[in-house]
């Protein structure tokens, strides 16, 4: 007994023609997709280059060990006080140093020319530089982890709970975002990657050190204890600590919110408006 194979019936003339005639183009990816599918890039890299982490995770355990174990005691008199003060600073401190590698990643990418293949495909126009941000948030999230655990370690325990360390850890990033777009706009105006890293880490540095990261305001002269206190460091510094203690103090979420909407404002629409010129 044989079988034989039936083959697939031709298409019909008028549907090959119907086919071809057809000039619907597919509709193109909204903002979310965009966004998404560019913070997925970004994530992949860091994926396949794992060893751009290090600073991430080092550099913060670094810092909580050396000026909790070096300085602890000279400073508050007790190390565990001290700690206790710490870890919240240094992890803004932490975070904020990170936000640096925005702007070089996207420098980077620029000179590469991966921009103008972006340019060139029908995806929201910001979705790349806002892709490298979101991205980065996972950046933020493993140096605070890597913080609190070393900070747990040495004794730290904050006041407000798991919920309060939550709350803090969201405000620290939700300012870190709006401070990266200041580097994306020196990312994309600068004409090396040198000039991003030098000028960023220019200003960052003292304003890390003009703040209350590491030392309470009123043990500073008069002049310099006001100044720090309306620096935008101090009032996200302020903002957190008071979370993670379970001592929320809406002054200080005020003008950490009010510092982060001016810089989003600002630099945001730098970065946009450089971005469409080049």
């Amino acid at each position: 007994m044989t079988t034989t194979a039936e083959s697939p019936a031709a298409p019909q003339s008028e549907q090959l023609r119907a086919l071809l005639a057809e000039r619907r183009r597919p509709t193109p990816p909204g903002v979310w997709e965009s966004v998404r599918a560019t913070t997925w890039r970004s994530l992949l890299k860091i994926k396949h280059t794992p060893e751009q982490m290090f600073d991430v995770t080092m550099f913060p355990i670094i810092m909580v060990l050396l000026f909790s174990l070096m300085f602890g005691g000279a400073i508050a008199g007790s190390r565990q006080e001290y700690v206790q003060y710490l870890v919240p600073g240094i992890m803004t401190m932490s975070v904020l140093l990170t936000t640096i590698y925005t702007g070089m990643t996207i420098h980077v990418d620029l000179r590469t020319g991966v921009f103008d293949r972006f340019r060139t495909l029908p995806i929201w126009r910001p979705a790349p530089l806002v892709g490298y941000l979101v991205a980065d948030a996972f950046r933020y999230v493993v140096a605070s982890i890597c913080i609190l655990g070393v900070g747990m370690l040495l004794g730290y325990r904050p006041g407000g709970g798991p919920l309060g360390v939550v709350a803090g850890v969201a405000v620290l990033l939700a300012f870190a975002f709006a401070v990266s777009w200041a580097w994306t706009a020196l990312g994309i105006a600068a004409r090396s990657e040198k000039t991003v890293s030098s000028v960023s880490m220019a200003v960052l540095f003292p304003l890390c050190f003009l703040s209350n990261i590491l030392v309470d305001p009123k043990t500073l002269p008069g002049w310099l204890e006001a100044v720090v206190s309306v620096s935008p460091i101090t009032q996200t510094v302020t903002a957190v600590r008071a979370l993670m203690d379970g001592d929320p103090q809406a002054a200080a979420l005020a003008g950490t919110a009010c510092y982060g909407v001016l810089f989003l404002a600002v630099f945001g629409a730098l970065s946009l408006r450089a971005y469409n010129r080049r």
